[in-house]
């Protein structure tokens, strides 16, 4: 009996589950395609690249909310209807039926994990891959319709656009220091993939560099633009924690603790040399506060190394604690309404879980607590379900 019950259980849960998943998953790709589309402007073939890389970005964050749902619905329905009633009546412990939710939950966690894992390693980078490939279309798209486009690097406004041709186009080039201003009576863009640069090519154009420095080209000029995404994948020491896979990140942890230590070394020697050289201004001048500010921002990014592997492990596992309090929580509600349960169920997890992760996520970051203080959420979450689940098996 036991074994049939659980693999009753565990069907209704994954029927349930299956169509929230698709449905939940379809809805978060129209919402970050649909916003992505709105913000740089993809054509529908670029549309079509992206999809794949939102996948896993979607799923990332479906699979909780659909673990809990389905748990919620399967046994706010069994208590409603009586089933869990007439289960007990025959001797079942409550705690048996609550098995296969539990089982489900912590199945699932590992596979939350790595579609975390690989949103950040693999579905943001091709998202800006494929905008990347896109941006001369983008940027033509939105010259027609605004006549100008902004990009963090740069901004073109046109008088209007004929086929590829710009006509009149005015260009501000941010490359530090003063801005560049070119004006030309015609232009044309191309993108230059290989060196990650949108080359425009002006006639009879007209420079201004703050005011200070001016010149006239007459004839065609090429003119490159640096991007500000990039196709290339960056060296791993200059790429953030959060876009690195778990399988790097201890690798790239002792990497960066002996980037640390030189560092510390390195403003040792700097300090013990300027005392010997009785040059004490020399420890606060600039080259001492530049070893300084170096030291700091490795040890800033030794931390978020140590704390990633947590963070991403605690929010997979999210799904475990999420059922945790909605199996035994939906249960004590006794109601058939799929919707009236799940609310019940997840307003307050929701309200619980993401403030008490994001204050351990900081906490953690500022080196107040140890790394696993990112697992504050799922900690308390535990707690209230161990005790949710003491009050069904008395009841």
């Amino acid at each position: 009996m036991p074994t049939r019950l659980t693999r009753y259980i565990l069907a209704e849960i994954m029927k349930i589950f299956v169509v929230a998943l698709f449905a939940l998953t379809i809805l978060i790709l129209l919402i970050v395609v649909g916003r992505t589309l709105l913000r740089e402007g993809l054509g529908p073939l670029a549309i079509v690249k992206i999809f794949p890389f939102v996948l896993p970005i979607a799923l990332q964050f479906a699979f909780p909310a659909t673990a809990l749902f389905a748990v919620s619905c399967v046994y706010g329905r069994m208590a409603g209807d009586g089933e869990v009633a007439t289960v007990k009546a025959s001797g079942i412990s409550p705690l048996k039926i609550l098995q296969p939710a539990m089982i489900f939950a912590f199945l699932l966690s590992p596979v939350s994990v790595y579609m975390s894992d690989l949103a950040v390693s693999w579905g943001r980078p091709g998202v800006n891959r494929v905008v990347m490939l896109s941006i001369e279309d983008i940027v033509y798209r939105k010259m027609r319709s605004q006549h100008s486009y902004t990009d963090d690097g740069f901004s073109i406004h046109v008088r209007n656009v004929s086929g590829k041709c710009l006509e009149y186009p005015t260009v501000t080039i941010h490359s530090g220091g003063e801005p560049m201003k070119l004006q030309a009576r015609e232009g044309r863009l191309t993108l230059d993939a290989e060196n990650e640069t949108l080359l425009l090519e002006l006639t009879d154009s007209q420079w201004d560099r703050g005011g200070s420095i001016k010149g006239l080209s007459p004839g065609r000029t090429e003119v490159p633009i640096p991007l500000s995404r990039t196709l290339r994948t960056p060296e791993q020491d200059n790429r953030p924690p959060r876009e690195l896979p778990l399988r790097l990140i201890e690798v790239e942890r002792l990497r960066q603790d002996a980037r640390s230590h030189a560092a510390i070394g390195q403003l040792a020697a700097h300090t013990g040399f300027s005392i010997l050289t009785s040059r004490p201004d020399a420890i606060i001048g600039q080259s001492g506060q530049s070893m300084v500010s170096q030291l700091e921002m490795s040890r800033r990014r030794l931390t978020k190394l140590r704390i990633e592997p947590w963070r991403r492990w605690a929010e997979g596992f999210s799904c475990f604690f999420f059922v945790l309090i909605g199996a035994p929580l939906a249960m004590i509600g006794r109601t058939s309404d799929y919707w009236t349960t799940f609310g019940r169920c997840f307003l307050p997890t929701l309200l619980m879980y993401y403030p008490l992760f994001i204050l351990g996520l900081n906490q953690a970051k500022d080196a107040t607590i140890p790394p696993y203080g990112v697992w504050l959420g799922n900690i308390a979450l535990g707690a209230i379900g161990v005790i949710l689940i003491n009050r069904v098996r008395r009841y």
